[in-house]
């Protein structure tokens, strides 16, 4: 027996875990339990218990979170699976649900808040941080405005997989724990246009330090709340900022500050890995700088700027991949203004803003740097041979996974042989490319041989450079078409492809040459097809 084995503590059935509620006892709350659709002005959040669910059974399991917090598996159905799906409230759970606003495709909408989301409590990892417990699709809250508060298989089963395979790429994400089946009917009209259908019901536990967003402050600025903004905003300093010292208003700028940094960050890995979110809406930012609310998200594939899978946004583009580093600025500018009374001037938080914009250039620069095998010899002259790459893929239809993935192995190759170099080019184009003008495979060719030219400056040796390469383009992403099959098959209970996305994505830089068949470019079938090239807000 090993030592890390002898000494790491029992996993614990979740029915048999103690939680704390920090949020609850530290926030000010309505406690009415009223469910009823409402203005709740002067809280932070309502005091809510799930609704129970016909047969709830669980149908995936994040093993490596699940250790790491120290949870057993459940069986199929059981008392964990019933917390899971809210049919069961542990005695040491102190459900809410909160309460924000926000900005949605730049507009103000006023209160918002979890109208699906329901916080359980918080629980102790095993390194001894603390994890908030969050349930999706757990029935109606004070929020829920029009809806009913539940989400069907699809979008759940959408955000359960690209959760945990966000992380595993290494973004800041959210995590997932479970994804549940409820055992009821869900109506749905998934593309808001008069065809809604029953659909399967899931709910998918989510976990994070916290799930404060920047639209929980927005709101308290909108309805002239200045001391509950305050005790918000200590609230996240002391528990998730205590590095930064006892709140003050030079705190709130350092706060601030950190915050436009983390932001930064997240921004420039969803660039590098072309992750689109579809739906920045301010109240689907968080404080942590974490990737939150997995609804019309989308990979890219051909490589266009102007992209995005969410079909409310297709007259503006507001959240296009090119646009979300702006948007991100714009969202940040808002959480300012909403944090404004605590400071004596708002123009002190304006340094920060330059933080995010120097944090998210060298962030993104030095990403490309090892996704194209290079170390930092000449940064301007590399800065514009990233430019060069960015227009010339833009300019065609090159699947932005493979063409990264393929260079990796193709580039430090040709510092070995340097014979047939044009061939090979061309090879790795055709492999990566789902249509190509000869003009625009000169451009790229041309740009190629550029990239050669520069390689060839670099000292570490032809293998070295393929590893690093490697270990910074992933082979394997959650790619539209791949979550669309895993969600018709888990429809009729077939959970094969969920399960074997779920190990792949688990190492999505290895080889895996067995898992050959999901690395490979979208099939001409799904150009179109909803699920696999656009979706909605619906869940």
């Amino acid at each position: 027996m090993s030592i890390e084995t002898a000494t790491a503590p029992p996993l614990r059935p979740l029915e048999q875990v103690v939680f704390q509620n920090s949020f609850v006892e530290e926030m000010k709350g309505e406690a009415s339990m009223n469910k009823n659709p409402r203005q709740v002005p002067g809280y932070h959040y309502s005091r809510v218990d799930p609704t129970a669910v016909k047969d709830p059974h669980l149908l995936a399991w994040s093993a490596d979170l699940a250790n790491y917090l120290g949870l057993a598996r459940p069986p199929e159905r059981g008392a964990a699976v019933d917390m899971l799906a809210g049919n069961r409230v542990a005695e040491t759970m102190k459900p809410f649900a909160a309460r924000y606003g926000g900005h949605q495709f730049g507009n103000w909408a006023g209160q918002l808040g979890d109208g699906r989301a329901m916080s359980l409590g918080e629980l102790t990892a095993i390194d001894g941080s603390v994890w908030e417990i969050q349930l999706k699709g757990a029935g109606p809250t004070p929020y829920s405005r029009r809806a009913d508060g539940r989400a069907v298989l699809r979008s759940s089963l959408r955000e359960f997989l690209c959760s945990e395979a966000m992380h595993y790429l290494g973004v800041p994400t959210t995590r997932a724990l479970s994804l549940v089946g409820t055992g009821d009917e869900v109506v749905r009209d998934m593309f808001y246009n008069g065809n809604a259908r029953p659909e399967p019901g899931a709910i998918v536990a989510r976990v994070a330090p916290t799930f404060v967003r920047f639209g929980n402050f927005q709101i308290l600025l909108a309805t002239g709340e200045t001391e509950n903004l305050r005790a918000l905003a200590d609230y996240v300093i002391r528990h998730q900022f205590p590095e930064l010292g006892e709140p003050s208003p030079e705190v709130y700028v350092r706060w601030f500050e950190e915050i436009c940094r983390r932001t930064a960050v997240m921004i420039a890995h969803w660039q590098s890995v072309g992750f689109v979110h579809g739906v920045m809406n301010t109240d689907n930012m968080s404080i942590l700088g974490l990737t939150i609310d997995y609804g019309p998200y989308g990979w890219l594939e051909p490589y266009d700027l102007g992209w995005t899978p969410n079909t409310t946004d297709f007259g503006g583009r507001r959240y296009a991949f090119g646009q979300q580093p702006n948007v991100a600025l714009w969202n940040l500018m808002q959480l300012g203004q909403a944090l404004s009374p605590l400071l004596p001037d708002i123009k002190l938080l304006n340094p920060a803003l330059q933080v995010y914009a120097d944090t998210l250039a060298t962030t993104r620069h030095d990403m490309m740097l090892r996704k194209l095998g290079l170390t930092s010899l000449v940064p301007e002259d590399d800065k514009a041979l990233f430019t060069a790459l960015e227009q010339a893929l833009a300019e065609s239809e090159i699947d932005m996974t493979v063409f990264f993935r393929r260079l990796s192995h193709t580039g430090p190759a040709l510092l070995l042989d340097q014979g047939n170099e044009d061939t090979k080019l061309r090879e790795l184009l055709q492999t990566a490319a789902y249509s190509m003008a000869p003009d625009e495979e000169q451009d790229l060719l041309e740009w190629l041989h550029r990239y050669m030219q520069r390689l060839r400056q670099e000292k570490a040796t032809p293998e070295a450079i393929r590893e690093s390469m490697l270990r910074a383009n992933p082979k394997y992403v959650l790619r539209n078409y791949l979550a669309q099959q895993a969600i018709e098959a888990a429809e009729t209970g077939d959970l094969s492809l969920l399960n074997r996305l779920m190990e792949v994505l688990k190492t999505p830089f290895a080889e895996q040459p067995e898992h050959e068949d999901l690395a490979a470019k979208r099939p001409e079938w799904a150009r179109e097809k909803p699920g696999s090239a656009t979706l909605s807000c619906s869940s």
